[in-house]
């Protein structure tokens, strides 16, 4: 028996934040970051809670891949503060920090009622408002929490909080868009409905992710790409992810490399993979990265075709977006990378993307799949 959840309500486009003034609620515990403090963001919302003459408080310690640290000290200030709703207003890492607060006080009996949960995006990537997925960080791992109690009630995704967003990580975002979505389609969990979100996601980002890169303050293209990034966290959490993710937790938990560049430098090598593109390459992956490769308008009159022009398309859109070759070019040395390469494996080899991936991998594989990304992370 098979199910696919549709959560949370999206509130989208052009001044979606004034959602925040209608919200039932007494009092808000806003989590978010000193970035989102400095640039006026949280400013924004605090106006907008405070026109509904509600009691605000600010957690604004979160930290770039949040630790179990940054997880305590908010459950101590939801504790003293006892907000009946709780919003997060920033990047992946703020989301994921408030579903781990929510998520560690529900586990530990403290709370009675669960708060009501909106996410607020400033940033076209993660997906992580309308997911059940948290990734959190212990020492140098990146754990990955899934659970459906910390689907956000409500995601608001206005464009005038992403349209300054820097170049670089409008880039880095945007390629981990692109890969929710391609691992989201293949993946063995995979469904009609998800099919759906995943291929409306990538193109999506092949129409709108370089216009982004280059015009940041193009509002359309900014409300495309986060419209995409939502529609393609729908798709993988309820269809899951793949071993580009896992390859990508481990290397960024060792290497500090930001979680969608890691994707990117991955990314063609696990299609290959996935494809069996060096040998037969007639996997129900390579089928399916022919459609997506026809959707696009790119050749892809037979598999072989389709796989590599798919490709093709991503490392030209790599290299536009100005992102590295390969591992190597991360400033990663190769003594480093070779002293960490087993504990990567075992890690990705442990990861909770790894058992939806269309096509299982040995640690061998893994491995293989790493040197190839450490010297190049085109295959064409």
């Amino acid at each position: 028996m098979n199910q696919f959840q549709i959560k949370p309500t999206i509130q989208f486009g052009a001044d979606a934040l004034k959602r925040l003034c209608t919200l039932p609620s007494q009092r808000a515990l806003v989590i978010t970051d000193q970035a989102m403090v400095k640039f006026g963001i949280t400013e924004m919302v605090i106006h907008h809670l405070q026109a509904n003459h509600m009691a605000v408080e600010i957690f604004a310690d979160v930290t770039p891949d949040p630790d179990i640290s940054v997880i305590a000290r908010g459950m101590k200030a939801f504790m003293a503060f006892q907000p009946d709703v709780v919003i997060a207003v920033g990047g992946g890492s703020v989301i994921d920090a408030a579903k781990g607060v929510l998520y560690t006080l529900a586990q530990g009996g403290q709370l009675t009622q669960k708060p009501y949960f909106v996410a607020v995006p400033t940033t076209s990537g993660t997906g992580s408002e309308v997911t059940a997925f948290s990734v959190i960080k212990s020492n140098t791992e990146k754990w990955v929490v899934v659970d459906e109690y910390m689907l956000p009630d409500l995601a608001i995704l206005d464009p005038n909080l992403v349209k300054s967003v820097p170049a670089h990580i409008t880039a880095d975002t945007g390629m981990d868009v692109l890969c929710h979505a391609l691992e989201a389609y293949v993946s063995n969990q995979a469904s009609d409905f998800s099919d759906a979100l995943a291929e409306k996601a990538v193109q999506l980002v092949f129409r709108h992710l370089l216009d982004c890169y280059q015009h940041g303050n193009d509002l359309h293209a900014r409300e495309k790409m986060h419209n995409a990034s939502s529609i393609a966290g729908m798709a993988f959490t309820n269809a899951s992810l793949g071993i580009t993710h896992s390859l990508a937790h481990a290397l960024g938990g060792k290497f500090g490399v930001p979680h969608g560049r890691a994707n990117a430098l991955m990314m063609s090598q696990v299609i290959a993979f996935n494809a069996d593109f060096h040998h037969q390459c007639n996997t129900a992956a390579a089928l399916k990265y022919t459609r997506l490769a026809a959707l696009l308008g790119l050749p892809a009159t037979n598999a072989r075709e389709g796989v590599r022009s798919l490709m093709v398309a991503i490392d030209v859109l790599r290299e536009q977006l100005g992102l590295p070759a390969n591992i190597q070019a991360c400033g990663i040395a190769e003594s480093d990378f070779n002293a960490a390469l087993a504990t990567m494996v075992t890690l990705a080899k442990q990861d909770n993307c790894t058992p939806t991936s269309p096509r299982s991998a040995s640690e061998t594989e893994l491995e293989t799949l790493y040197r190839h990304s450490f010297l190049s992370a085109s295959l064409t």
